[in-house]
């Protein structure tokens, strides 16, 4: 890509960056000094609208987290997308530009438990941009997605005399840490014998640091081999020779006050879809119904004009973390990714929505479902992207579940709770299909790349 594009990008993303910190109530990001420099991004976003954020309720046990009701495929026009207005400000996590442009996931958004859900009662709220919990029946608070292997990144701060944790690849309901789960403890030694960095009923750290001050965590997580990092200083080197493979992260109530911030996740062992050069492993669905031209840029992305068409994977994935780059080339331009497609066939799958467009000037009412949506399932929460810049993208599907990210906001969370079908446009498909980058109608000229996948490891 042309220094030229690249600079045009980032005007962009800066002003999407602000855009968004202004609808939710956040700091606008800050330019960099210097080129190369780290940029902070807001990137909290409401299951609602987060004007006016009071998450100091308890959450219960029932409800998972789930996007506004608004309509799965609105007919409004891109003529009603204007600015967002300020409302108050925000104090919760952000990544840098360099920590999106790498792939790095917000599990967290600063207000919301969106994405979050908890196995027993217990006062789970967010304060000041922390979740935190007191009191309440010992439990976890788990994301809502499965996740393989990664880097992990928390800060965390409890009083002496907590019992706490951080659970890693685990069900919404371990049952023995020693089997089912990686139980990264928070503890003082007086408290527990595995105290902080330890997996409990596994492995010892080799050194205690404190945490009654904000501490961060720094897991690396592939396949059994664990490295545990509090403040940079690794503490616990383990190797499991029967691993986990897959699983949610969770907070821990067990006894005693805890409190988490700056909660994001890095997928790790993604591999390339696309050469960046021609495309070889891909296949251009031939009909007389399909209108679009796929070709490569000089810049080594994949564009597509002119529709109805599609593009499809040779490769098939089932579960899976999928990333990518899109670029709109025109105002609200429809696009998207279908996957878990019937291979051979037009456009039979789910599709991840590409849509940038959003009504009466604000952002949580998408046009079209909006990207990051689950088209004609879940619209998106929010619109954190827009045209004429590069948007990364994330999916993550395990078994019924589905949620994606754009630029590292969650902005979908959703699960398919209709009867099992091999036909995803009559009921729950988990069954292996294929990627399908869609040519929607004769408007379409969008980009795409980046493009890696990854199946998710068994449990």
């Amino acid at each position: 890509m042309s220094a030229t594009l690249r600079c045009f990008s980032f005007a962009h993303w800066f002003g999407i960056a602000s855009l968004a910190a202004t609808l939710l109530g956040c700091n606008p990001p800050t330019a960099p000094k210097t080129s190369g420099s780290a940029t902070s991004a807001a990137t909290g976003s409401s299951s609602v609208v987060v004007a006016t954020p009071t998450a100091t309720t308890p959450i219960a046990a029932a409800p998972t987290a789930s996007a506004p009701t608004l309509s799965a495929s609105s007919t409004s026009t891109p003529s009603a997308a204007s600015t967002a207005t300020p409302s108050t400000p925000w104090t919760g996590s952000k990544l840098t530009s360099a920590e999106i442009d790498a792939g790095w996931l917000s599990l967290f958004d600063g207000n919301t438990l969106y994405g979050w859900e908890p196995a027993s009662e217990a006062d789970w709220k967010v304060v000041d941009g922390t979740i935190t919990v007191a009191t309440g029946k010992p439990g976890l608070l788990c994301t809502t997605s499965d996740f393989g292997d990664y880097e992990f990144k928390c800060d965390f701060k409890a009083p002496e005399k907590t019992n706490s944790g951080i659970f890693l690849r685990t069900p919404l309901k371990p049952t023995d840490a020693k089997t089912d789960c990686y139980e990264l403890n928070i503890a003082a030694p007086e408290v527990s014998p595995f105290s902080n960095g330890g997996f409990v009923g596994r492995v010892k750290a080799t050194k205690y640091i404190a945490a009654t001050e904000w501490r961060t965590y720094d897991v690396s997580a592939v396949g059994g081999h664990f490295v545990i990092k509090i403040d940079g200083e690794t503490v616990l080197d383990y190797t499991d020779p029967t691993p986990v493979g897959r699983g949610r992260i969770g907070l821990q109530l067990n006894s005693g006050e805890v409190a988490f911030r700056n909660i994001k996740l890095k997928p790790l062992g993604l591999k390339s879809l696309f050469n960046g050069k021609d495309l070889a492993g891909w296949k251009v669905k031939e009909g007389p119904e399909l209108k679009s031209v796929y070709s490569v840029t000089p810049e080594g992305a994949i564009n597509v004009k002119n529709g109805r068409g599609q593009l499809e994977s040779d490769a098939q994935f089932a579960d899976f973390t999928l990333q990518f780059e899109v670029f709109s080339n025109g105002k609200h331009l429809n696009s998207g990714v279908f996957f878990r497609s019937i291979p051979g066939e037009t456009m039979n799958g789910y599709e991840f929505q590409v849509q940038n467009g959003y009504k009466d000037g604000d952002r949580t009412k998408p046009l079209d479902c909006g990207t990051g949506g689950i088209f004609r399932r879940q619209d998106a929460r929010m619109v954190v992207s827009d045209d004429f810049a590069w948007t990364h993208m994330t999916l993550i599907a395990s078994g019924p579940h589905m949620a994606g990210w754009v630029n590292g906001v969650q902005v979908s969370d959703w699960t398919d709770a209709r009867p099992a079908d091999a036909n995803p446009r009559k009921g729950l498909r988990i069954e292996p299909g294929t990627f399908i980058i869609q040519g929607h109608d004769p408007t379409t000229d969008l980009s795409f790349r980046d493009i890696s996948a990854a199946e998710l490891p068994k449990r």
